[in-house]
């Protein structure tokens, strides 16, 4: 530890440190210093080590930083998991700014129909069951609360 920082009071943070790794493969990977801090993650009781290399930004901002990225990398989880996407079409600008709303749409469109579902389906067998009666006609609205009833089949003339 080369220097210690001063913790703001109320925000969770329990240590800020200045560090540089001393060992001897750290000095020729990584020799610059870096900062250690701990916060406090109240609501799954156990206490987050972030490590960065930003010695400007206050500890709350780093720790607000890494809590917002990590929402970011939940929401790649969830899409790669129930959209079963391995990989991104395009690599442009324009093409991963379609290709994510396009997942946000789909995924907002799953949740809407998890929310109205009297079932208490999970995400990824409501994903799974819709792929499967994809090229079925049926009421969505009365399959999502009866999906192994059997339609009952008409004869129009």
């Amino acid at each position: 530890m080369i220097a210690e920082k001063t913790v703001p009071t109320n925000r969770h943070i329990l240590k800020d440190e200045v560090i540089c790794f001393t060992g001897y493969y750290a000095r020729t990977s990584c020799p610059h210093l870096l900062r250690r801090i701990e916060v406090d993650d109240v609501e799954n009781n156990r206490v987050i080590v972030l490590l960065t290399n930003h010695l400007e930004f206050g500890a709350t901002t780093i720790a607000r930083i890494y809590q917002d990225r990590w929402q970011i990398e939940t929401f790649f989880k969830t899409l790669k998991q129930n959209l079963k996407i391995k990989t991104l079409v395009g690599t442009s600008c324009n093409a991963l700014f379609i290709q994510i709303w396009i997942a946000l749409i789909t995924i907002l469109l799953l949740k809407y129909l998890q929310f109205q579902s009297t079932l208490s389906w999970s995400l990824s067998t409501l994903v799974a069951l819709l792929r499967y009666h994809l090229f079925t006609y049926r009421d969505r609205w009365l399959w999502i609360n009866h999906p192994f009833e059997v339609p009952v089949i008409t004869s129009e003339e």
